[in-house]
């Protein structure tokens, strides 16, 4: 049985970051450190790992909230047809 992602939010997380800062979105939605990955796949047993990423440049990030995204960690719209 594969685990299905919450889904914490139906919009994106926009956030800034800096160049070279290295992130680990989560993949599994139960993390309470929404959009990044506070080891909750782990306790709850998901089979899920997060997604590590390092920010190409400084700016705003739409991190994807549903989870549901076909661009992980970042939001594609996907959301829209929840």
């Amino acid at each position: 049985m594969s685990f299905e992602p919450a889904i914490p939010q139906k919009k994106p997380y926009v956030l800034e970051g800096e160049e070279g800062e290295k992130k680990a979105w989560c993949s599994c939605g139960l993390s309470e450190k929404q959009p990044f990955c506070d080891g909750s796949h782990s306790r709850q047993g998901t089979g899920m790992s997060p997604k590590i990423v390092v920010c190409e440049k400084s700016g705003k990030f739409a991190w994807c909230g549903c989870k549901r995204t076909k661009n992980p960690p970042f939001c594609d719209g996907s959301h829209n047809s929840l």
